[in-house]
């Protein structure tokens, strides 16, 4: 058989009808246990068992390790029945299968099945088997079919790509945030469910002392919505949304709390009283916002600045939203964060402002007016996140394809970056806003509970950092 001969033959699948079945005749396939087949059976089957997913409880139950399903094994016997022998047109009667052994991630289990006896016009009695990568037996048992006495050859179906999507980054965030006191945290205006929820979320979890504030009969009326008792939680009267937004900056400037969390109140409305000269929360830096990106598949959070507030920033106010992204990613514990400057190309253009932003930014940060990181640009987004497209461009760069950082041209390209990779990569996107004296956390109607969570975890990061650097 040719090269050409045997590549098709591999692409074709086919059977082995009743009569074609010889007794002793046996099929077998073997297949490596890998972590990403615990979790995906874990989803497809509905078994949480934490012996099999969680390595804390696994290190103490019977096996002290990680073990797969049993029933994961079982399923190379059914892949190799309907597959192999007798193959497509099979239909499964009856099983019996005893688990001898335990399957850890990293054993290769070869699955063998051989036929035993025939009976009637189309039933088939196999011997099942699975052995470990030491020969030991993990699971016998039989099987009783109904082989096809029709003869089936077609082409092997594509398999649709499987990418399991975990977030582990902001359970990370949120265990590290946990490491201390909660912190008082002026809740504005929290007038409905969803921010009643919100803050009983991050005070659940250690994070937040919540200071509702706003109208005490619309608050107590929200929390018997979302039911949830506040009996514990400081009542703070205000007016109306505006007087509860200035009552929280009031507080921040009087020590009394040390971040501040929007609820049922629009943005503008919030970063009205923190921008206000006189009793704002203000200070020499330029306020700007922060998405951190949980992204399925990718080995660190990313960081999209500025999305949120700044629709089109000058040079000089780029400047202060990379060192707020730069303070940001260190008080996460990212000790030098790299930084890309992005923009259309990752060469400097006079005819792209973003360009020439990116190069003065890098100058900037090579003459000490931005420190912390290190900082390159202009870079393209593929090549600032991928090393293998930064490679292909024959860019030389310390930070191209390890960005931590994204610093965007303006409003309008972060906000598209951040959806798309919240609707199309499945991110999750928790987000801050800095600058101010203190973090502000920006609620959304589309934030998950994961994610308001992370939220409240950076914005507590950064409210001790700051504490220490005071």
């Amino acid at each position: 058989m040719d090269a050409k001969t045997a590549i098709q033959a591999a692409e074709m699948i086919e059977n082995r009808t009743f009569a074609e079945i010889a007794i002793g005749e046996s099929a077998s396939l073997t297949r490596t246990l890998s972590a990403d087949d615990i979790a995906l059976f874990a989803v497809v089957s509905g078994d949480f068992n934490p012996a099999h997913l969680d390595p804390n409880f696994a290190a103490h139950d019977l096996f002290h390790r990680i073990i797969a399903h049993g029933m994961w094994s079982g399923g190379l016997i059914s892949a190799v029945l309907g597959t192999k022998l007798p193959g497509p047109g099979t239909i499964y009667l009856r099983q019996d299968m005893r688990f001898l052994r335990p399957v850890g991630i990293g054993d290769a289990i070869t699955a063998t099945v051989t036929v035993r006896e025939k009976s009637g016009h189309d039933h088939v009695v196999l011997d099942c088997r699975c052995t470990n990568q030491n020969g030991e037996d993990i699971l016998t048992g039989t099987a009783e079919v109904k082989a096809p006495l029709e003869k089936i050859s077609l082409p092997r179906t594509e398999l649709p790509e499987v990418r399991l999507s975990r977030h582990g980054r902001f359970r990370e965030l949120v265990a590290k945030a946990q490491g201390g006191a909660p912190l008082r945290t002026a809740i504005v205006y929290p007038c409905d469910a969803l921010s009643i929820e919100a803050a009983a979320e991050a005070a659940a979890a250690g994070l937040i002392v919540p200071l509702l504030i706003g109208p005490e009969d619309k608050i107590r009326a929200a929390a018997s919505e979302a039911r949830i008792d506040i009996a514990a939680m400081t009542l703070i009267p205000a007016a109306g949304a505006r007087a509860a937004a200035e009552t929280a900056c009031a507080m921040v400037r009087e020590a009394k709390a040390e971040i501040v969390m929007k609820g049922a109140l629009h943005t503008d409305e919030l970063m009205h009283a923190v921008v206000d000269p006189v009793h704002g929360l203000q200070t020499a830096r330029r306020i700007s916002h922060v998405y951190m990106m949980d992204v399925p598949g990718h080995d660190r959070p990313l960081l999209i600045t500025d999305a949120a507030i700044n629709i089109a920033p000058t040079l000089e106010e780029k400047r202060d939203i990379v060192q707020n992204a730069i303070d940001l990613a260190q008080a996460m514990g990212i000790v030098e964060p790299k930084v890309a400057i992005l923009s259309a190309v990752e060469t400097v253009n006079p005819k792209l402002r973003s360009t020439l932003d990116a190069a003065a930014l890098c100058k900037m940060a090579d003459r000490g007016q931005i420190t912390g990181a290190r900082v390159d640009g202009p870079l393209a987004f593929d090549n600032a996140v991928s090393v293998e497209a930064a490679r292909e461009k024959h860019i030389v760069s310390e930070v191209a394809g390890r960005a931590d950082i994204f610093v965007v041209p303006d409003l309008e390209a972060g906000n598209m970056l951040a959806k798309q990779l919240t609707f199309l990569a499945g991110a999750d996107a928790a987000g801050v806003v800095l600058g101010a004296r203190v973090p502000i956390i920006l609620t959304s109607r589309a934030d998950s509970a994961r994610t308001r969570i992370a939220s409240a975890a950076v914005a507590v990061l950064l409210a001790r950092a700051r504490r220490v650097s005071s």
